[in-house]
């Protein structure tokens, strides 16, 4: 293993396929709800198609991360790519509502089970928790990527040759990913002991440990669901234009990317305890003050914080959930990490928008601010875990 791990090549293939299969599904879910309202789909109906993407991974996550522990990289990351390529190709040949819908069932389900796969394999890569938070820190880009080339490369193909030539362009997208990783080499498997076979992926949440990192990531992806929307609704309060408020949402963004990259180079200085419990104070602090802005200038400094503090969440998280997790339960603890996220995903806004609408947007940032100052003393609990865990 090479000490400077951020160069290694098997690493910057990783990347390179959540980038292709997270980019095809997320051009897709751009391309989708332009379709729908072109066939003359109502704005529900579309937000019940873009619901699907994630609603799949919540019966896969836990399967798929044990399918991960047992067939390692190759054949969980052909899977994903044929059934990605199937539903984007389906919908390029019958571009239909219903075909929309199943290729976001395909494409959802998909990339889920790539994600759980990846971030395990990354695991796998690391000998000693600073490398860790280095395979994490430059990994966690990947999305970022992903998220500005699928849609770019969507709305391009659309505006000159059409929605088909789209689908078919994202198809040919996931495909790369198994160009990429066909000749990879396989991580060693962890040995397995016969009693797990009779385990249950639940038993996982009898352990202290992952019930205490599983609240505390809960919580900051709370944090920021409640960013990406309320936000909009809190400027369009106060007066602030569509385009700012894209700004200041952009910022918070680049702010999370920015803060990742620079995570690899100080990632032996970096503890994870420290990092988690840092973020939630600010971001228990920041969302108390959030409301009473008024400045788009403040906002906007204040999400540029924010994203800083919640982007250095994600790879101490990961870095701490491979440290007290068994190597091989390792997929299943990513799973239910990943169903705990999607959960989050689909409920929050619901909650949130019933919240605003009863009492207040300025009260669901203080809700969810006070909820992660609670939620402080579990990240702390962290310290000595981390400190003996599996390394």
């Amino acid at each position: 293993m090479k000490s400077d791990i951020h160069l290694n090549g098997t690493l910057a293939c990783l990347i390179g396929v959540q980038v292709c299969l997270n980019g095809s599904m997320a051009g897709l879910r751009m391309a989708a709800p332009l379709l729908s309202l072109r066939l003359g789909y109502s704005t529900a109906a579309v937000g019940i198609l873009l619901a699907l993407f994630a609603f799949i991974q919540l019966f896969l996550a836990i399967p798929a991360g044990r399918y991960a522990d047992r067939h390692n990289l190759r054949r969980p990351i052909g899977f994903c790519t044929g059934v990605s390529v199937l539903g984007v190709g389906l919908v390029a040949v019958w571009p239909t509502f219903p075909m929309l819908c199943a290729a976001a069932l395909l494409t959802g389900g998909a990339n889920g089970v790539s994600v759980i796969t990846l971030q395990r394999h990354a695991g796998r890569l690391a000998n000693d928790p600073v490398q860790l938070k280095q395979v994490f820190s430059w990994l966690a880009i990947a999305p970022s990527i992903a998220n500005f080339v699928g849609p770019f490369l969507a709305g391009l193909v659309i505006d000159h040759a059409g929605f088909r030539a789209c689908f078919a362009t994202m198809a040919a997208l996931a495909l790369l990913s198994w160009l990429l990783v066909r000749n990879s080499t396989e991580a060693p498997k962890a040995n397995r002991p016969d009693e797990a076979e009779r385990t249950s992926s639940w038993d996982l949440l009898a352990e202290p440990r992952m019930r205490q990192l599983l609240l505390v990531n809960w919580l900051l992806t709370s944090c920021w669901d409640v960013h990406t929307f309320v936000l909009p609704v809190l400027g369009y309060e106060r007066g602030i234009s569509a385009s700012v408020i894209g700004v200041i949402l952009g910022a918070f963004a680049i702010a999370a990317t920015v803060v990742r990259l620079f995570i690899p180079a100080i990632a032996a200085r970096l503890r994870e305890w420290a990092v988690i419990t840092a973020a939630m104070v600010s971001a228990a602090v920041l969302y108390a003050i959030y409301p009473l802005l008024q400045s788009p200038l403040a906002m906007g400094l204040c999400s540029v914080i924010l994203g800083l503090s919640l982007g250095s969440v994600q790879p101490m998280v990961m870095s701490a959930l491979h440290q007290i997790t068994p190597p091989h339960r390792q997929g299943e603890a990513l799973g239910l990490r990943l169903m705990s996220i999607n959960v989050s995903s689909i409920l929050m806004p619901m909650v949130f928008g019933t919240v605003g609408a009863a009492i207040g947007v300025a009260s669901v940032f203080w809700a969810v601010g006070a909820s992660v100052a609670c939620g402080t003393r579990a990240a702390w609990k962290l310290k000595a875990w981390t400190t003996r865990g599996s390394y």
